[in-house]
């Protein structure tokens, strides 16, 4: 049974691309998390392991035992892990103010007519639910 944790580990870089691989295709043994990885860049075998075992102590991520090999999981979605990695950025870095954060990530790079139109469906979809 799954339950809601309050504050969810913070993965660091290499912890998120294991993630993110586990968040696309699913559960994985070590194996197939190597060799997805390995399309990106070269990376040793024994220090995906490594990664994911620190993981699973850290609850990153559920391991299941009872095949040869081992099936690891994100113990948590992707949304999850963004909302809380995002709350923790506005809080350090603009005093918890989204609008401050959102300006700020608008401002960074060239945004797409079909992003833009996104956004301001999310803002009609913010006003019509206060």
């Amino acid at each position: 049974m799954k339950f809601k944790r309050q504050s969810l580990p913070k993965p660091t870089e290499a912890e998120l691309e294991l993630l993110r691989v586990l968040w696309e295709k699913g559960p994985a043994t070590v194996r197939e998390l190597h060799d997805a990885v390995n399309l990106q860049r070269t990376v040793v075998y024994t220090s995906v392991l490594k990664i994911l075992q620190i993981m699973t102590e850290k609850g990153l991520v559920e391991r299941e035992e009872s095949a040869k090999a081992h099936i690891y999981r994100a113990a948590a979605s992707q949304e999850e892990t963004q909302n809380q990695l995002l709350r923790d950025l506005s809080e350090r870095l603009f005093s918890g103010s989204a609008t401050q954060l959102a300006m700020h990530a608008l401002a960074m790079q060239p945004t797409s007519d079909e992003e833009l139109e996104e956004i301001r469906n999310l803002i009609e979809q913010k006003r019509l639910t206060r």
